[in-house]
């Protein structure tokens, strides 16, 4: 019964104060592309050399896609 509590009134200074809704949602989204990129180039010692190769990959593919496609696809009807 001896014991003594603090005054609750400067219990509101010791609140801590959240970010404004988009603020938080900004933040949130930056810290997940920062963890993708981490988790991406894990083990790789240079990111920018796979990133060029996946992107000349992907030209590549799109041309012989846009050939394949250009040249009827490769199927053809026969009738007879």
């Amino acid at each position: 019964m001896g014991m003594c509590l603090p005054c609750f009134g400067g219990a509101v200074d010791d609140a801590v104060d959240t970010p404004d809704p988009e603020t938080r949602r900004r933040q949130l989204a930056e810290a997940a592309e920062k963890r993708q990129k981490e988790t991406a180039h894990r083990g790789v010692k240079n990111p920018e050399a796979v990133e060029r190769k996946r992107k000349k990959q992907e030209e590549i593919e799109k041309q012989t896609m846009s050939t394949s496609v250009s040249s009827g696809g490769g199927l053809r009807w026969q009738v007879g």
